[in-house]
């Protein structure tokens, strides 16, 4: 039985990027290494996966 959606709502966020201070730069930069790290992660660990195979 299919599903039919009436009605979506999106809401988002627009920031400018003038009204941003350099500490909060600071935190997205770790942030995204963090993210950066933890997508590395998982990379090797697929890989490590395929070797065994």
């Amino acid at each position: 039985m299919p599903v039919e959606i009436k009605e979506l709502i999106i809401r988002a966020n627009i920031v400018d990027s003038s009204e941003t201070n350099s500490e909060s730069q600071l935190d997205n930069t770790e942030q995204k290494q963090e993210i950066i790290a933890a997508c590395v992660a998982q990379v090797l660990k697929i890989l490590e996966r395929k070797q065994e195979r």
